[in-house]
């Protein structure tokens, strides 16, 4: 069994801290130690499984690359930019394959834009905000303010945060634009107060920047003294270094022994598409594109994804159920779903586009 792992390289914006930069084999990472656990289990089953590896600097010709990766092998693990992942689905040679979006947490990816060899492991935005929804519903934190940046990943967050707050009956007080020309690095503690005064009053302040540029200086210099949550502060994440319940501290250490470094959410989302495939291999002892599919997606597949609940994927738009963990980045504080939110299906459910309200059709036909 041959697994392709894809990526195209995105040009960071510049930001103001160089603190925490994005490791250059984020991602890569996460689905090599997956290969390694799917060996583990093959070693007794007669199963053997390589990684074939593209990853396309950038300018460089993605679409050669994923026709290349393709000619090897119809299972694909992706971190790519929206666009590329959506040229990439729609190539000819696609058509039969099963690509695992690992990078990319545009909503609309699981809903009008869904694809049918499209499946994901990274959460998408909407089951990111819903669980900070849910979270601050439980502590009756309902009335919210929100500090915005101005670049398409920080807009993209900001409109899911007001579509979550819509869902669980929270009310947006205000919401403003970070848009200071100011090292906050010096004037933090001058400007953000200045700029939050004006807040009406409110239970929660909501930082909306994707890109990590200027929310680091939030908590703590806000007018009003109120809990920060959102891309700072209070963060929900796909995985974080402080998940260690259900077997994680493993998974953590492991991790940690081959990249040197904690993992990420996209690692994360690359070990489970790898661990994925390898799980479907397993159960019904064939390699076809069309029968790994078919198991996956059945009520017989789940995933041990270390988080305390068997993890599957909806049958509507091909996301795959997870809770969603909310940390501060020293202790994971709660897990989303909550208790209190019913779903007829399954509490998962009730994070992200359900059935009921998806505009993916893809998966009908």
């Amino acid at each position: 069994m041959t697994i392709g792992y894809l990526e195209q390289v995105e040009v960071q914006p510049p930001v103001l801290s160089n603190l925490d930069p994005v490791p250059e084999n984020e991602g890569l990472s996460g689905a090599e130690l997956g290969l390694k656990d799917n060996a583990t289990t093959g070693r007794f089953l007669k199963q053997s499984y390589s990684l074939e590896t593209r990853i396309v600097d950038v300018g460089g010709d993605f679409e050669a690359a994923a026709r290349e990766l393709l000619a090897l092998t119809p299972f694909v693990v992706v971190k790519a930019p929206r666009k590329n992942l959506l040229m990439l689905a729609d190539l000819p040679e696609a058509g039969s394959a099963i690509l695992f979006n690992a990078g990319s947490p545009d909503t609309d990816l699981r809903n009008e834009a869904c694809r049918v060899n499209v499946l994901h492991t990274l959460p998408s935005r909407a089951m990111l905000t819903d669980a900070l929804a849910q979270f601050a519903v439980r502590r009756k934190w309902t009335d919210w303010v929100m500090l915005s940046g101005p670049n398409p990943k920080d807009e993209a967050f900001a409109d899911s945060i007001a579509g979550s707050a819509r869902k669980f009956g929270i009310t947006m007080r205000e919401s403003k634009v970070w848009d200071v020309d100011a090292d906050m690095r010096r004037n933090a503690f001058q400007e953000l107060p200045l700029f939050t005064q004006d807040f009406p009053e409110h239970d929660l302040l909501i930082v909306a920047d994707e890109t990590d540029d200027f929310g680091r200086y939030v908590p703590f210099n806000s007018w009003e003294p109120r809990p920060v949550a959102g891309t700072e502060g209070l963060v929900p994440a796909a995985w974080d270094r402080t998940v260690e319940q259900w077997g994680a501290a493993q998974l953590q250490k492991r991790f940690e022994k081959g990249a040197e470094r904690p993992m990420r959410p996209v690692d994360y989302a690359a070990w489970a598409a790898v661990r994925v495939i390898g799980e479907a291999v397993t159960r019904t002892n064939q390699a076809e594109p069309s029968a790994i599919r078919a198991y996956i997606l059945s009520d017989d597949f789940e995933l041990a994804g270390f988080k305390g609940r068997p993890q599957t994927f909806r049958t509507w738009n091909g996301q795959m159920r997870q809770p969603i963990p909310v940390t501060h980045g020293r202790a994971v504080v709660a897990q989303a779903p909550f208790e209190g939110f019913l779903h007829q299906r399954t509490e998962l459910d009730t994070l992200g586009i359900d059935e009921a309200e998806t505009a993916c059709t893809a998966f009908r036909e």
